[in-house]
């Protein structure tokens, strides 16, 4: 591919397996952008308009800080990135891949699979499955390790691991090595050992309907196989490979746990959104020899008509793709803007990407990503759940990131999306660890943001980001409210169909405190709405109750 996104090893002790995580993402402070609209600022929300269930598995978490995990009630847990692509349950070996020297690793005992399964039991387990053929061979459990590329075969190579120098980077002068024997590290296996796998969850831990594993992730962004998995998928991969793999260890996965569910193909990015291995990133003779069709379109329709050809039993019941924003990681004001920008790039359908994705780049078309996915799944295998298994705004550790991060979970409930889990998750005391509890626990006693969508509408988006849910359990209505400017903003929030509502609690995190979620003075609600200022850099959530004569 003309453009590749730059990866980074994820240590084995998060999730088990080492993994990999964008670098250049955005570490930066909140830029400062002076509200310049000509009429002021108005927020509008309706609250018997546009409603729709928000998914709890939009709060997701890859791994994460157990005291976190537990504090959140994280509903979502997922056994994922590179290693999980050759992780050998049998052995409890993975490799590591392009992230560190092509190794073999013997998982410990707290790493193992069972280990995360058990450590995650009533938590919604996304338990990913070897798709590219080969899986770990028994290895030492210590150093020297088996590797891809060992010197003994390969002498010349860029880069040797310094702690074990008989395992290179798989590269010489600055280019690929080709001719690596998977057998040094591998063993090849089919459909059917994913199937083994699933049994042996089952036969753990119990089927998914009684509280076993209830995902299972047909591996781990294949479409970047040559070059994570190089030393034993030198080639690229193909609309035919990635779809026949896929359909067939979709159905081991059925037959071996029937009320599992299928996630999949969890691309890495755009190319593999729209392309093949073998075209690239774009358009080219795979996707003509498969109606025109782009990768994504044609994987959904691969799997209906194979859904199709058997009884109508449904053999993909998400459709995953990861989301990284292509953006530098720098910390001047331009920087800070473009990472609140580019959460636009989820839903927008005027807003182009402004990276190698947009109009500087491949051209691409506004991306509307979760828009996009709901489209195509419309159109080419109804009934399919969206999913974002991977995603990281960056900046965790900064008030910018917050503000991206409660921007980006609030449109992940507005727009419907079913399942979400950050990779790279934040620390407890990062800042966006604070924009998940605004949504989580955001008064230390379990609150939480509301799970029916209603209608919330900003005139202008872009400086005051607003979202709103009712919660069924006592029937308040909860409004966040996200300032993404570094001027305090004065907005009328106007209130319709929510009945008699006398006051509006309210919750803000900002700047003024890091450390927690202040509660501030309630405000009162005055003909059909709410005068509230909203500090500069901040996150304000409104909670309204229901007025009890």
């Amino acid at each position: 591919m003309g453009v590749q996104r730059r990866r980074k090893p994820r240590s084995a002790t998060v999730v088990g397996v080492a993994g990999s995580l964008v670098v250049g993402l955005l570490t930066a402070q909140a830029a400062a952008v002076p509200a310049m609209a000509a009429d002021p600022l108005t927020l509008s929300v309706d609250v018997t308009a546009a409603r729709h269930a928000i998914s709890p598995d939009i709060y997701g978490m890859n791994g994460g800080d157990p005291a976190l995990v537990a504090e959140l009630g994280t509903p979502v847990a997922r056994w994922g990135g590179n290693a999980t692509s050759r992780y050998n349950f049998k052995n409890h070996t993975y490799n590591t891949g392009s992230d560190w020297y092509f190794e073999n690793i013997v998982a410990g005992p707290d790493n193992t699979l069972e280990a995360f399964v058990q450590r995650n039991q009533g938590r919604k387990q996304v338990v990913t499955l070897p798709l590219s053929g080969w899986v770990a061979k028994d290895s030492p459990a210590e150093h020297p390790f088996a590797c891809g590329f060992p010197a003994t075969r390969f002498p010349q190579q860029d880069s040797f691991d310094q702690w074990d120098p008989n395992c290179g980077n798989g590269r010489h002068a600055d280019a690929n090595i080709t001719g690596a024997d998977p057998t040094d590290t591998s063993i090849p296996v089919g459909p059917a050992f994913a199937g083994e796998e699933v049994s042996h969850l089952v036969n753990q831990f119990g089927p998914a309907g009684r509280g076993g594993v209830p995902i299972y992730e047909l591996d781990n962004e294949p479409v970047l196989w040559n070059s994570t998995h190089r030393d034993v998928h030198p080639d690229p991969v193909s609309y035919d490979e990635l779809g026949g793999k896929g359909t067939a260890t979709a159905a081991a996965v059925k037959a071996a746990d029937p009320r599992a569910a299928v996630l999949g193909p969890s691309g890495w990015g755009y190319c593999e959104w729209v392309a093949s291995g073998v075209d690239g990133c774009g358009p080219g003779a795979d996707a003509a020899a498969h109606g025109g069709l782009n990768l994504s379109q044609w994987y959904l329709k691969n799997m209906r008509d194979f859904s199709a050809a058997h009884g109508g039993k449904r053999f993909l019941d998400y459709f995953d793709q990861h989301y990284y924003p292509q953006i530098s990681g720098g910390k001047d004001p331009d920087s800070n803007a473009l990472r609140l920008r580019s959460t636009r790039s989820l839903w927008d359908p005027t807003y182009q990407d402004e990276s190698w994705i947009g109009a500087g780049g491949v051209n691409a078309p506004p991306l509307q990503f979760i828009r996009q996915m709901k489209a195509w799944i419309a159109q080419y295998y109804p009934g399919t759940k969206t999913a974002i298994t991977e995603y990281n705004w960056g900046a965790l550790d900064d008030i910018n990131g917050a503000l991206a991060q409660a921007d980006v979970l609030g449109i992940f409930g507005r727009e419907g999306l079913d399942l979400a889990t950050i990779w790279g998750e934040p620390k407890p005391t990062d800042p966006a660890a604070y924009a998940f509890r605004m949504y989580r626990n955001y008064d230390g006693a379990k609150s939480r943001f509301g799970d029916v969508s209603v209608s919330a509408v900003s005139s202008d988006q872009g400086q005051l980001a607003v979202y709103a849910a009712q919660r069924s359990s006592d029937k308040a209505l909860t409004v966040m409210v996200v300032n993404k400017t570094g001027t305090a903003l004065t907005s009328r929030l106007s209130l319709a169909g929510c009945g008699d509502r006398d006051k509006a609690q309210r919750y803000t995190y900002g700047p003024a405190d890091l450390s927690s979620i202040v509660r501030g003075a309630d405000l009162r609600v005055t003909r059909g709405g709410v005068d509230a200022t909203y500090p500069a850099n901040s996150i304000t959530l409104l909670v309204l109750p229901q007025h009890r004569r």
